[in-house]
């Protein structure tokens, strides 16, 4: 075990050590001027100068460490998800290392580690003379000075961004400086060691330098500090190691990319070519000084003579467990973790440029918290693997799952059918694009999202004020849809998008509409708005094409059915707006940000704000919760648990479907489709789903796991009033006008027309002879049916006068506009027959009457 105090020898040394200096920087400069063995004197006195004015304090920064992502347990609490670096390094406490470890390194490197100030100046002054005198070559640094030298090469790297111009030649240039030992440059660079170790051995502990030094040591590649090492060539960690992969790791760090054991190949090779240090040969340059450590080991008592036996006889056999980093160690929730490395490698949290980004991530060992949670993520996982395997058909069939909470944004679980992989292959069941996302943040440049896009619409139209049950025709007909922002009012075919099951369409309201998801419906409703206002709703609420750009970039009719390229989170997000009383949060994954000292840093902005009046979102949740009842077209993707929700279904064309649905608590968006090209999925089966259907399970069991863990939601507020008012307006009447006149008056009111066909009438021929309903007040948007009149009279009802006097039938036919034959009838008989007996008959055409006789007080005809 070692010493954990300084002994008094040691602290004399510090106390000794610039006066020491002196001499050994005399000896130093001198061998610059001659080769003959230098002595004190003016060169002694030249060098106390030069050594007086090197710099005399090191700032001994944070090591270069791992950055790590956490997400959040099923158990509730944080786990490892991923880890990046440049230096694969886990920092540990003096007493996770164990014993056998200081005793190989110091026993081999620095036996009187704990008597010296910091410089051994009588071993320093020696290795100068051999080395001069060309008797050795060895060294003389202490710990001290080569703790000194990592600190001085891990500032230097430190201090050369990622990516920047020259990066890998000035990494290795760091090396070469601090370890640069020919010529002025090298005495200047050794005094300037000697005089930092001096320093912190005034500032820290022995204790305190070892553990810094076996920390920050380079162990071979990108493995750094001797827990990295341990877990690396053992398997096992640096408190569980044993004597023989102590002195072994002792004689790794002496010269790391030498005596490393890690390339079976070897590490070198001999005169003839042949491979030097490798798995063939038993590692022998690193046996050879693994033997070294252990003789020191035995001679100064740290190990017995049968540890050593055994150590040294024991082959050197690695155990190598190679360090995962990347998105691709996180598994399952690959693409989550790809989606936060374009915000920490993008968002200014995290550094003014790129460069500086990525040394956050790779080097500055930062624990970034994230928002998944597997108690939603898990579940999700599971509901789409199960129905959407990774290579359907090489068609590029994909899916994706994104869950967020509406009241903070905070995405909370995000899932993909496709498997994770950095480097792009010819197998489409792997690749790096996150499906969920946008562009800008791993996405594959998003989809279309149907019908889904609908929202839109229906805000924009309670927002100018129309009710939600207000009556329109919702027939495929052809309409004129204004694009103010363009100049333009486009003319517009319903019949060239059609409705499901080919509904020719119907008169109906906005929530009839929207439960049924009627496309002609939709039309209707914006052509009476504007298409700029409402692609601009779709910007406020956070929704823009996934490619970049904004959704009021483009502005045309067949926007009504969401045909431009979304990304799913950018859709959850604007249904949680709706869920959130019309406060949209932007996404949020990563919650906290803590430094190596433990210090919580600034996490990337997340703002919530209100795009849409409480009232307006209210009504719209109204309308959206028809979508998920029975009979709404999101009914199947309800989980049914007791939970209100909000919803919408989408499909583009034959290849893209989504379902989004929401509570108060949780909003869900899932899209099932190509994720290129425009194959038809209708109507084809795997694992017992159809394609097209395969969304409503995904999202219902997601749903379902947010519902769980968030305890449902609450009920959504109470539509506005004024919003799902009956409207009533003046309805004309256009009786006796020509029907071009007739459907201009009733459009111009606010009506839809329909022409029924013409009947009989005394109104001339091709005139309005009727209008169903009458003029007067009627609910706004009904179809007015208008017949015209052929021109031809229309039937009369003809009375019955049966029972009737003679003289008084006769008067009553007559009077109704027809004639009257009654050959044996007189003013006194009673009728007893007629014919027609009732009905209409022609004005003007003769009605016949029978007598049974009577007192006779009139003339027959």
């Amino acid at each position: 075990m070692p010493q954990k105090n300084r002994t008094a020898k040691g602290v004399l040394g510090g106390l000794l050590g610039l006066v020491g200096l002196s001499a050994v920087a005399g000896i130093l400069v001198t061998a610059t001027v001659t080769p003959a063995l230098a002595v004190a004197g003016a060169a002694g006195s030249q060098a106390l100068d030069l050594f007086e004015k090197l710099p005399s304090y090191l700032e001994i920064d944070a090591p270069m460490e791992p950055s790590t992502f956490y997400g959040t347990g099923k158990d509730g609490k944080p786990f490892a998800m991923a880890t990046f670096f440049d230096q694969n390094r886990t920092q540990v406490t003096f007493d996770q290392i164990n014993p056998v470890m200081y005793d190989a390194v110091l026993s081999s490197e620095d036996k009187s580690f704990y008597e010296h100030g910091g410089v051994n100046i009588g071993a320093t002054a020696k290795a100068l003379i051999d080395n001069l005198r060309g008797t050795s070559s060895r060294g003389a640094s202490t710990i001290s000075q080569q703790y000194v030298k990592n600190v001085l090469v891990q500032q230097c790297e430190q201090g050369v961004l990622p990516g920047s111009e020259g990066y890998s030649d000035t990494i290795a240039q760091c090396w070469l400086d601090a370890t640069n030992a020919s010529g002025s440059d090298g005495i200047e660079r050794k005094l300037q060691e000697m005089r930092y170790a001096i320093q912190i051995e005034k500032d820290y502990s022995k204790n305190e330098i070892l553990l810094g030094y076996l920390n920050i040591a380079s162990f071979g590649g990108t493995v750094y500090g001797i827990e990295a090492a341990a877990n690396y060539y053992f398997n096992t960690s640096a408190a569980n190691l044993t004597v023989a992969q102590a002195a072994t790791l002792a004689g790794i760090v002496q010269n790391p990319n030498t005596y490393r054991i890690d390339m079976k190949g070897g590490t070198t090779t001999d005169s003839d070519g042949n491979a030097v240090n490798s798995e063939a040969d038993g590692y022998k340059l690193t046996l050879d000084r693994r033997h070294y450590v252990l003789g020191r080991m035995l001679a100064d008592g740290k190990i017995t003579q049968a540890q050593y036996d055994e150590a040294d006889a024991s082959p050197i056999v690695p155990d190598i467990k190679p360090p995962s980093q990347g998105c691709a160690a996180a598994g399952n929730n690959a693409y989550f973790c790809q989606y936060v490395k374009t915000i920490v490698l993008s968002d200014p949290a995290f550094g003014d440029s790129g460069p500086e980004r990525t040394k956050a991530l790779y080097r500055d060992g930062l624990d970034i918290y994230t928002t998944l949670d597997m108690r939603v993520q898990e579940p999700s996982i599971i509901a789409l693997r199960e129905r959407v395997p990774a290579n359907y058909d090489n068609q590029n069939f994909g899916a994706a799952g994104v869950t967020v909470e509406p009241s903070t944004g905070r995405v909370l679980a995000m899932t993909q059918n496709t498997n994770f992989r950095e480097t792009t292959t010819d197998d489409q069941a792997f690749t790096s694009l996150v499906y969920a996302s946008d562009q800008a943040h791993g996405g594959s440049g998003g989809f279309p999202v149907g019908s889904a896009y609908k929202l839109f619409t229906l805000i924009d139209w309670l927002e100018k004020g129309h009710s939600v049950n207000e009556s329109i025709n919702g027939r495929n007909q052809t309409l004129k849809m204004p694009a103010k922002c363009v100049g333009e009012t486009y003319t517009f075919d319903t019949k060239t998008v059609g409705n499901f099951a080919n509904n020719p369409g119907y008169t109906g309201t906005p929530m009839v509409f929207t439960r049924n998801s009627l496309n002609s419906g939709y039309f209707a409703m914006a052509s009476k708005l504007d298409i700029c206002d409402i692609n601009k709703v779709a910007d406020r609420m956070g929704v823009n094409p996934a490619k970049g750009g904004s959704t009021t970039d483009e502005n045309y009719a067949f926007n009504v059915l969401g045909d431009k390229y979304i990304s799913p989170l950018d859709m959850a997000g604007a249904y949680a707006t709706v869920a959130n009383k019309g406060t949209y949060c932007e996404p949020k994954a990563i919650d906290k940000v803590v430094n190596q000292e433990g210090e919580e840093l600034p996490v990337p902005e997340s703002k919530c704000s209100q795009v849409i009046t409480p009232e307006v979102a209210a009504t719209a949740a109204y309308a959206l919760q028809g979508v998920m009842q029975r009979g709404g077209t999101g009914q199947d993707a309800n989980p049914w648990d007791g939970t209100p929700l909000i919803g919408k279904t989408g499909s583009h064309n034959d290849y893209s479907t989504m379902m989004i649905e929401s509570s108060t608590q949780a909003t869900t968006a899932v899209f099932v489709g190509r994720t290129k090209g425009d194959e038809s999925i209708w109507g084809q089966w795997t694992n017992g789903n159809l394609l097209q259907n395969i969304r409503y399970g995904i999202a219902r069991d997601m749903q379902a796991a947010a519902n769980q863990l968030l305890g449902g939601g609450d009920q959504f507020p109470k539509p506005d009033q004024n919003l799902t008012r009956r409207v009533l307006a003046d309805l004309p009447s256009v009786v006796g006008q020509s029907v071009e006149d007739a459907t201009r008056t009733l459009e111009e009111a606010g009506f839809s027309v329909s022409v029924a066909t013409p009947i009989d009438s005394d109104v001339a021929a091709g005139l309005i002879a009727e209008q169903d309903p009458g003029a007067g007040r009627v609910a706004t948007g009904t179809t007015v049916t208008i017949t015209p009149s052929t021109g031809k009279p229309a039937a009369a009802a003809v009375p019955n006068v049966v029972g009737q006097k003679y003289a008084q039938a006769k008067k009553t036919i007559e009077d109704a506009g027809f004639k009257v034959a009654a050959p044996n009838c007189k003013g006194g008989d009673e009728v007893v027959a007629q014919v027609p007996t009732s009905g209409k008959a022609t004005p003007g055409s003769t009605v016949t009457l029978a007598c049974a006789g009577g007192n006779g007080d009139g003339d027959g005809d």
